[in-house]
């Protein structure tokens, strides 16, 4: 469906944008001769959208912009996450669309294993002992002490590219993974054993380690709720790299206040920035990271990689995108 219109290289002009995200300035290190520019914010995004070709963002879309800037043949997403995009009103403009799938896979599966790493050998309470000068000294209660991977049970919830990643990593520290996905017949050798979704439920209590990875859609909202932390062993660990919304938030917190379960890494929250009046702030038994489980020194070049290959597909007349959504 390549628009007859798509404009060549030597036509077209890129909108960047991102609140942080140096995407404009990675892209001109190439010295391709494109002309582009890069926004800061809505506002910005909103007033110059119309005069892009191609927008490449994430946060700062809005759909709003099918309407208000005609100009636009295709819409590169900055990150992985699609719920901010309407692919059904893309498809109506005859605009594509697709994510930025992969641009951060490693770097999420890895962020997902510090975390993991982290609460396992109890480094939060190492850096709070190191900042009072207090040398801890050795512990009696085996239950309390730092503990090993080895042999314990990862269940994966999402087995794309990043749950597909950290299976492998989780594989090299000798832990046993179980994955869940929509579709388990195909996508899911990484894992030791794949399921359907729809046995979660019968899977939780197996789990060492539970680690969201999947996508936020109408079936994964809330999908982690009072019911699967009723399920989940006391002595489970919570990893949600995915989506604030995949876990019901008051259920967590009841959770972990309660002993529910052993503890959550958290990169992401319902509400972001994460609210003063949080509980989470202060429950001892979670580890908060600010949603950057993505955000590398390599992300920007990451992001271009993929836009140029979707560019250089349109040119040469492709119909199929590299992350097509539309």
């Amino acid at each position: 469906m390549t628009s007859p219109t798509f404009p060549s290289r030597e036509e077209i002009t890129i909108c960047f944008g991102h609140v942080a995200y140096q995407l404009a300035e990675a892209f001109a290190r190439r010295d391709l001769g494109i002309n582009h520019f890069q926004v800061w914010n809505g506002d910005d995004m909103l007033t110059r959208a119309g005069e892009a070709d191609v927008v490449v963002a994430s946060g700062l879309w809005s759909n709003d912009l099918l309407d208000t800037a005609p100009r636009i043949r295709f819409v590169q997403s900055a990150s992985a996450g699609m719920d901010k995009f309407d692919a059904d009103w893309f498809r109506a403009k005859s605009v594509r669309l697709a994510s930025g799938q992969g641009a951060n896979e490693r770097a999420v599966a890895e962020h997902a294993m510090a975390l993991i790493l982290s609460l396992t050998r109890l480094i939060p309470e190492a850096c709070a002992n190191q900042h009072a000068k207090r040398w801890r000294g050795m512990i009696s209660d085996p239950t309390i002490r730092e503990d090993e991977l080895g042999g314990k049970t990862m269940l994966i919830v999402g087995m794309g590219r990043i749950g597909s990643r950290l299976a492998t990593l989780a594989k090299a520290f000798d832990l046993n993974v179980v994955a869940v996905k929509r579709d388990p017949s195909r996508g899911g050798e990484a894992a030791h054993e794949v399921h359907a979704q729809a046995k979660l439920h019968e899977l939780l209590p197996q789990a060492d380690i539970v680690a969201l990875t999947c996508p936020l859609t109408p079936e994964t909202e809330n999908l982690i709720n009072a019911e699967a932390f009723a399920a989940m062993k006391p002595s489970a660990h919570l990893i949600n790299v995915a989506r604030g919304k995949v876990v019901d938030e008051p259920a967590l917190i009841s959770a972990l206040q309660s002993g529910q379960i052993a503890a959550a890494g958290i990169d992401c929250t319902v509400e972001e920035p994460l609210p003063e009046s949080s509980p989470l702030w202060s429950i001892e038994n979670a580890l908060i990271t600010p949603h950057t489980a993505g955000e590398t020194r390599r992300y920007e070049d990451n992001v271009v990689d993929i836009l140029m290959d979707n560019l250089e597909r349109m040119w040469r007349g492709e119909t199929e995108l590299r992350n097509q959504v539309v």
